[in-house]
């Protein structure tokens, strides 16, 4: 985990995110961070990089996918 402050990171959101619905990334202090754009002082999650590469893994593989998931 890290002690950096949240303004200390760059927070990068994908360019296919809409107007409601998005997240920001930021790395630092040797963790990954997710927080919702529309609340940049609200809660922020932490991720080692062992579960963000595990997670990125699952993403590509589809296992993540809408139909894989089974939400209509």
């Amino acid at each position: 985990m890290s002690n950096l402050p949240q303004d200390a990171l760059l927070w990068r959101k994908s360019t296919a995110s809409s107007a409601s619905g998005c997240v920001e990334v930021a790395a630092g202090g040797g963790a990954i961070f997710v927080r919702d754009s529309k609340a940049p002082t609200g809660p922020t999650l932490a991720f080692s990089t062992i579960e963000w590469t595990a997670f990125l893994s699952g993403v590509h593989s589809g296992e993540f996918s809408l139909e894989a998931l089974d939400i209509s």
